[in-house]
């Protein structure tokens, strides 16, 4: 039987991080994600885990002493936001070369430039190319169920790549919604012990990790951690049909809804995909065929799939939590537009800027945005790029 109970986001998280008990968590605090380290350390404190918290000076060694852990066989995660994922940047490059699985959990908020401390993906995108997988929450559910998938996928043989599980800082992260838990000891068999082939501490098997790559190295350690990524495609579906049989909620790539008949549609990720599922409903009800693909899962990019799911609408708009300055969009809106190019989707296709420093994304805003869809389908409005949803007049 699951467990009905009322949690925030980031009680959501810390509950996971309960179950799985993980040997390592460095942190340091930064809003809106301290409360993660703050409640698993009270855990620990309390005698109810044996993780081992060790609080650092900055979230530079935060992510250090968590690539150290990982690196001697343990299984370790830290959290962070904003701009201590910017302080950590060098360190996720290393991470992921260095095929290290470990978690973070990143509770989205915008970098400073000016300073912000509201909810954007400016941060878990600026370091999208990073080699990290990236998985991203609608609501406080779903961050609970991603994070206990992680370590499944993380530390598989075919992919050994750190994961970063995502969601809406305050959206989600402080506000608190009726969640389903899973008991902890289905918890427990589900995610398994980690028992790593290799390891700093493994004294039969001597090894140096990130090692100085010349040359004739380097290119075959980007191209391996392609492959990695590729093949995260496939653990992250099985993972998910795992997950489904203990809890009986399905994940995938993406989530489609109201997708299948749909004339215009709106592409989104994170905790704004229930806003505009409410604004789906009301134009549904007069006879406006509207819908929605919510991206899941970001790193690795399911390009193929989106642009198949995508290839019957008339019209749509990617819309994108940060702005990249780029010619093509922002970082959704070029994926989606260059996956549906190479799969010769001639579906016509606008990218918008919305909810950028906690700008509120209403209902009334994705009804804006789906009026301007008609308006594109029928040939009334030329294609607007890079249109800003919201912006004060």
């Amino acid at each position: 039987m699951s467990i009905r109970e009322r949690m925030s986001g980031n009680e959501a998280v810390a509950y996971a991080i309960k179950q799985i008990n993980p040997d390592v968590m460095p942190a340091f605090p930064i809003t809106p994600s301290t409360e993660i380290p703050q409640m698993v350390s009270t855990f620990i404190a309390n005698g109810e885990i044996d993780t081992e918290f060790i609080p650092v000076e900055s979230e530079h060694s935060s992510m250090s002493a968590t690539m150290g852990a990982s690196a001697a066989g343990a299984r370790a995660l830290t959290a962070t936001s904003s701009c201590g994922l910017a302080y950590m940047w060098e360190l996720l490059y290393v991470a992921a070369s260095d095929r290290l699985p470990l978690v973070l959990a990143l509770v989205n908020r915008a970098l400073t430039g000016p300073i912000n401390i509201n909810c954007d993906h400016s941060d878990s995108m600026g370091a999208r190319d990073a080699g990290w997988i990236q998985i991203y929450a609608e609501n406080n559910q779903e961050a609970y169920d991603n994070f206990i998938q992680s370590f499944r996928i993380s530390e598989h043989p075919d992919v050994m790549l750190p994961f970063m599980a995502c969601q809406d800082g305050f959206i989600t992260s402080h506000a608190v919604e009726n969640i389903e838990l899973i008991e902890t000891d289905k918890v427990k068999a589900f995610v398994g012990e980690y028992n790593p082939e290799n390891y700093l501490l493994n004294a039969d098997m001597p090894m140096a990790v990130g090692p100085y790559a010349t040359s004739p190295f380097y290119m075959e350690t980007k191209m391996n951690q392609r492959l990695a990524m590729k093949n995260a495609k496939k653990v992250i579906l099985d993972v998910a049909a795992e997950f489904e049989k203990i809890s009986g909620r399905k994940y995938g790539f993406f989530e489609e809804y109201r997708l299948d008949d749909a004339e215009i549609a709106i592409v989104i990720m994170g905790s704004a995909a229930g806003t505009t599922k409410d604004a789906i409903d009301a134009l549904r009800a007069k006879g406006i065929k509207a819908g929605l693909l919510k991206i899941r899962v970001f790193r690795p990019f399911p390009g193929e799939e989106i642009a198949e799911a995508l290839k019957n609408v008339k019209a749509v708009a990617v819309l994108d939590r940060a702005e990249s300055f780029s010619a093509c969009g922002g970082p959704v809106g070029s994926e989606v537009k260059a996956a549906m190019f190479d799969a010769g989707v001639n579906v016509k296709a606008v990218n918008y800027f919305y909810g950028i420093g906690g700008r509120d994304y209403t209902v009334e805003s994705a009804t804006e945005v789906f009026e301007d869809l008609m308006k594109i389908a029928d040939g009334s409005m030329e294609p607007e790029n890079f249109k800003y949803v919201g912006l004060r007049k």
